[in-house]
């Protein structure tokens, strides 16, 4: 038996004292009890669907289903918990037993089996006095048989699905949140099983949790930094709820920062910078309001509140008012060599930009060191064209390179002597050499492949300079790209661009090479590159582009200036000046 193990349930990620302040805190705030109302909704709407089905549509994946179990169970058991109407305790009966009885939960992509498992331990647990002894046998059965039995011939070495158990990255954190939460859920019942796999999760995830120092970024992109945390934070909050302690994992370096990754990683339009296999959609979080209790960062809950009270967890877990201190404008993130800039905080019309300098060799990134969006004025000028379908051949291997948006040429990047193969190396990494934020202005600076060091300086907090130093070994053709959503109007000299978006304008001017000029192109690969089938076809983006021939030695200079409907001169432009002189 594990030692401090909490005898009564509910014991994962809650206690029933937990359900119980939650009650009393919606009686008495009006605030939480819309957000209660929200979710008790979306269990209403669930008692009028079907139980889900043993779907793999694409002949891999049984995650769609696994996800839609655990949203459903979660949503029902928690709405049950706090009205104490049985219809929802008897509709999560439904959609569990139909689980229980699917051949198994898909190992071979241990994803699926590991989110599965968290769905039934919630389940059981957060139900367990509702439940018969008949229920719970069911589900306990389903729950070892196809979700612990499997996971400990992974950690044992003896499945050829357990590859995950030694790598630091999201499925890592994943697979053991999932294994973690199954054991807990039966370790008074299961308590050989349980201790193994609680003593074998403990050896794995440090590895993983480590790749969030120094300061709390994640290389795989703030889609993936979502979905880690939630499993590494289901896990250490479980492990609390259920033993009382964590074994120190919540200790690893880094992880107390990780809250401020999805922070500085979002605009002001609650759009994130979605580079590697992300979507610019604001990031639903409620891991952070358990990083802001863990680590008394405030800062985290006021992020966090706006985005997902009306989550189970984010009502569960919802944390006080307090807005913590107020951040620095700009980060630095190192290691995932990413940084943001902008003008204000809390303001929808403020200027936002980041860059990514990052590794291509990194889980899920993109060919697409130096790229940077854009926010001001309430849109996003300079946008990232994220993920296509994983489900695309080769995606993941050999033919990845291939397809248009995780190629250089379809992010805000330089590409040079563009051709059929990868348009960067995809070995390649990026570094940023110099990083400096002060009242009026913050810059960073790229040292990317190919000899070529890109400077963006966010000049009065307003403008954007993009300055790109260019040294080829031997005469090149290099192309400039800006993606946007935008209508865009060329000027007669072509030296001007005003993108337009509402009354909103932004105007972008080349400053540098003498004789560059703006050209306009759809959002589709150039006609030297690969144009497989059934990639994305990017309807309604455009690109803004330069292109130079027989390129040894340049600087590319642009000026980017917001402008609402009624201004009608540009301030005065920026000296084109070395980066290194920056």
């Amino acid at each position: 038996m594990l030692d401090g193990l909490r005898r009564e349930h509910p014991r994962l990620l809650a206690t029933a004292d937990d359900f119980a302040r939650l009650k009393r805190e919606i009686a008495t705030d009006p605030a939480l009890r819309k957000e209660a109302n929200t979710i008790a909704r979306r269990a209403e709407k669930i008692l009028t669907q079907s139980p889900s089905r043993y779907e793999i549509p694409d002949g891999l994946h049984l995650l769609a289903t696994s996800r839609r179990v655990l949203n459903r169970v979660e949503t029902l058991a928690l709405v049950y918990r706090l009205t104490g109407d049985k219809r929802f305790a008897e509709r999560a009966w439904q959609e569990l037993d139909a689980a229980a009885k699917f051949p198994d939960w898909n190992p071979r992509h241990f994803l699926d089996t590991a989110e599965m498992t968290r769905a039934f331990a919630t389940g059981y647990d957060w139900l367990y006095d509702y439940w018969s002894a008949e229920q719970r046998t069911t589900l306990r059965a389903a729950m070892v048989e196809k979700g612990l039995r499997p996971g400990l011939e992974c950690y044992r070495g003896t499945s050829k699905f357990g590859w995950w158990v030694k790598r630091a990255m999201n499925w890592n954190q994943v697979c053991n949140g999932g294994m973690v939460m199954g054991a807990l859920a039966l370790a008074d019942e299961e308590p050989a099983m349980a201790e193994e796999i609680v003593n074998d999760a403990r050896k794995s995830l440090p590895p993983a949790m480590a790749a969030f120092a120094p300061d709390g970024a994640c290389v795989e992109g703030p889609g993936y930094w979502n979905y880690a945390t939630d499993y590494n934070v289901a896990l250490l909050a479980s492990l609390q709820t259920a033993l009382g302690r964590d074994f120190g994992l919540s200790d690893q370096p880094g992880f107390a920062e990780a809250g401020l990754f999805p922070i500085y990683m979002t605009g002001p339009l609650d759009r994130v910078f979605n580079f590697a296999d992300a979507h610019e959609g604001p990031l639903r979080s409620p891991q952070l309001f358990w990083l802001a209790r863990r680590y008394h960062r405030p800062e985290y809950a006021a992020f966090a509140r706006r985005l997902v009270l009306n989550l189970p967890l984010g009502l569960l877990w919802h944390e006080g008012s307090s807005p913590g201190h107020e951040l620095p404008l700009d980060k630095y993130f190192r290691h995932a060599e990413v940084v943001s800039f902008r003008s204000a905080w809390n303001d929808a019309n403020a200027v936002f930009v980041a860059m990514h300098a990052g590794d291509n060799k990194a889980n899920h990134s993109h060919l697409d060191l130096g790229t940077f969006v854009l926010d001001a004025l309430g849109h996003r000028w300079a946008l990232d064209l994220g993920p296509d379908d994983y489900n695309l051949p080769g995606y993941f291997g050999k033919q990845r390179w291939e397809y248009y948006r995780l190629r250089a040429e379809g992010h805000n990047t330089v590409v040079i002597d563009p051709g059929a193969g990868p348009d960067q190396d995809p070995k390649a990494a990026g570094k940023i050499v110099r990083f400096e934020s002060a009242p009026k202005q913050a810059f960073a600076i790229a040292e990317l492949p190919q000899q070529h060091t890109r400077g963006i300086l966010l000049r009065n907090r307003r403008e954007v300079v993009v300055e790109d130093e260019i040294r080829a070994s031997k005469p090149a053709e290099v192309w400039w790209f800006l993606h946007t959503r935008a209508e865009i109007d060329l000027k007669t000299n072509r030296l001007v661009a005003t993108l337009m978006q509402g009354k909103e304008r932004l105007v972008a001017r080349i400053l540098s090479p003498e004789g560059a000029v703006f050209s306009v192109k759809q959002a589709e690969p150039l006609p030297t590159s690969p144009h497989p089938v059934r990639q994305a076809d990017n309807v309604g983006v455009k690109e803004l582009a330069i292109r130079l021939h027989n390129v040894t030695e340049t600087r590319i200079c642009v000026w980017l200036v917001p402008q609402r409907g009624d201004e009608a001169t540009l301030p005065s432009a920026p000296e084109v000046k070395p980066l290194s002189a920056w």
